[in-house]
């Protein structure tokens, strides 16, 4: 059964970034109804893990801007990003080049780069803002308490827990870190919060990303997170004092980020096809 709204079909495609499905809205929807709107999309839609709600501008803002994007809760996402400018160039006719988003959770435009490859994808590559801080928190849960790195970024932190932290354990209890992830949103007062799960070599990282977004309650093990993969190079570079380029194997593919902590530059590159 279409989803409606105020009695009219709502006009939605669906993208798919590295496996992070992404359902993007046209159709105005007042920013109170859009958590129950993006409620209705997922429940018809059950592989979609966040939705956007997008305006195609025919002529750029004064800023340059193409495209404006507010993601149902209100927070920052990488991967919802790539797909709003993807979007766009299908929509405006063109096979690539740099657009930029105005997107919630980030107070400057995003600038995404476009290669059209033929096959009605492109790969893209995200400028990622730089953290507002790479630091350290203490954290408990259950009987344990430790140190994690904590990347605070705008519109959403993401903690990176590796397999020496006790809770790493904790990939092996979703319930228990479904739990975990939103008592600590709470605690860290995030507008969203990732735990993304790092394992491996720098040749060969395996990522496992869990998000919670308060502002729509969606928590989702994700098939690829931008923002956390972002957050994992910002985390490695900072900690290392020099650029890093590293492949995230994750559930739904390879992301590749490029960060250097001395210029503040970090890219995120992926890839978007429309489902």
């Amino acid at each position: 059964m279409p989803v409606r709204y105020c009695g009219e079909p709502l006009r939605y495609g669906i993208f798919d970034p590295t496996g992070n499905i992404t359902a993007l809205v046209e159709s105005a929807v007042a920013v109170a109804d859009q958590p129950a709107v993006a409620a209705s999309v997922m429940c018809e839609h059950p592989e979609v893990e966040q939705v956007g709600y997008v305006r195609f501008l025919a002529d750029a803002a004064p800023d340059g801007v193409r495209v404006e994007l507010r993601m149902a809760g209100g927070e920052f996402c990488g991967n919802a990003t790539m797909s709003a400018a993807a979007a766009y160039a299908s929509w405006a006719g063109v096979e690539g080049g740099s657009v930029l988003v105005r997107v919630s959770g980030a107070a400057e435009p995003v600038e995404v780069r476009l290669q059209a490859e033929g096959d009605g994808s492109f790969a893209g590559a995200v400028h990622m803002l730089w953290a507002l801080a790479v630091e350290r928190v203490r954290l408990a849960w259950g009987d344990t308490a430790s140190d994690l790195p904590l990347v605070r970024m705008e519109g959403i932190s993401h903690l990176v827990i590796e397999p020496e932290s006790p809770f790493f354990a904790l990939l092996e209890d979703r319930a228990a870190a479904e739990q975990a992830v939103r008592a600590w949103c709470a605690e860290l007062g995030a507008d969203g919060l990732g735990l993304m799960f790092l394992e491996g070599e720098r040749s060969e990282l395996t990522m496992t990303p869990l998000v919670y977004v308060p502002g729509g309650d969606t928590v989702f093990w994700e098939n690829s997170c931008a923002s956390g993969s972002s957050a994992v190079g910002m985390c490695l570079a900072t900690r290392r004092g020099s650029a890093v380029e590293l492949d995230l194997h994750e559930p739904g593919g390879v992301l590749r980020v490029e960060s250097t902590p001395q210029t503040g530059e970090t890219w995120l590159h992926g890839h978007v096809c429309a489902r």
